[in-house]
């Protein structure tokens, strides 16, 4: 369901391409199912279709399975990464090696359904520069994964200022346009909900129910979920750092303020200064919110070192590209090699 519909302007009616960007992380399991779906909405489609899977170190034999398969009229490339650089990193390789017109981002794991592609690819051709998919309802999760993610979602709007849309991943189709301005965006600490997000362009939002995962089981856990978080929201603001400071200052007014009742107490009524336990707790409180406040500097300290080496977001290990014109005819263009020079936008 389209929930905001702008008045663009068409684009002209011709051939066009859609690159369909897959990160792939050991889902062999269900990398069979992802093709036999792709390949119907392939059908569907009126555009030169190329699929884009993006190895990001898998080592279970995603990468090569790929490799040897193909489908009818449409281009199947595959990207290896070297290692395991995370799911940003293969997103930001996708992007760089995408030729589309327009370009999707899909999970291999089914749960966004690549059935929508072609209402997305309609909203497109009317005009959208970007068509964010926002989940109404989240199927197979359990319920501390569905309300910590509720949570973060709004928590990250309101702290950002950039306007992060809630309930919404990575499943987006974005034009050539959107594509190559997010491509000029240069940080190594990259949480693509937010840059996307930063980027902006004319944009169309339409709901859908997440479905369970296909197959296979979710690379996520709990920690790494919450490393994600602290990395959008350290990203996209500097609230933390305020909230420390006003921390601080909350900490030493109550401070200041004890210390006087205590003076007041032992001056005027003559009560006997308990020191002990009082001074115990002080310093235990005091110290704690100092301990605090230095982790989430260092949090920005690392980021600004990590920033400061200028390292690429990845490196390519080799490329295969499949290119089948019919159903008898395919032709395989397969490279090997190391790319120690992969773009770092």
């Amino acid at each position: 369901m389209i929930v905001n519909h702008q008045r663009f302007n068409k684009r002209s009616h011709h051939q066009s391409m859609l690159s369909i960007i897959i990160p792939v992380f050991n889902e062999r399991e269900v990398l069979p199912l992802c093709l036999q779906r792709l390949t119907v909405i392939s059908k569907q489609l009126d555009a030169t279709i190329e699929l884009v899977f993006i190895d990001d170190g898998s080592c279970d034999g995603s990468a090569e399975y790929l490799s040897k398969q193909s489908i009818p009229g449409v281009s199947l490339r595959v990207i290896r990464l070297s290692r395991n650089f995370g799911k940003e990193a293969a997103l930001t390789a996708g992007l760089d090696y995408a030729k589309g017109d327009a370009v999707v981002i899909l999970d291999a794991d089914l749960q966004d359904p690549p059935e929508l592609i072609p209402e997305m690819l309609k909203q497109w051709n009317q005009g959208a520069d970007v068509v964010l998919m926002q989940r109404s309802s989240r199927a197979g999760e359990n319920w501390f994964k569905r309300s910590s993610a509720h949570l973060f979602y709004r928590l990250l709007l309101r702290l950002s200022r950039s306007q992060i849309p809630i309930d919404t991943g990575d499943f987006r189709l974005m034009s050539r346009r959107a594509v190559e301005a997010l491509k000029k965006l240069p940080e190594r600490n990259r949480f693509m909900k937010g840059l996307f997000a930063w980027v902006g362009m004319p944009t169309v939002v339409i709901k859908y129910d997440r479905e369970p995962r296909a197959a296979g089981t979710s690379k996520w856990d709990s920690l790494g979920l919450l490393q994600l978080a602290l990395e959008g929201i350290t990203s996209f603001s500097t609230s933390p750092l305020r909230w420390a400071m006003g921390v601080g200052l909350l900490a030493a007014l109550a401070g200041g303020t004890f210390g006087l009742w205590i003076a007041f107490k032992a001056a005027v009524l003559g009560d006997p200064v308990h020191g002990y336990p009082s001074l115990i707790s002080v310093i235990t409180f005091i110290g704690g919110i100092q301990l605090v406040a230095v982790g989430i500097v260092g949090e920005y300290v690392g980021k600004t070192y990590i920033e400061s080496k200028q390292r690429p977001h990845y490196l390519v290990q080799d490329e295969t590209e499949t290119e089948t014109e019919t159903d008898d005819v395919t032709q395989i263009n397969a490279r090997n090699h190391v790319d120690y020079h992969a773009q770092t936008l």
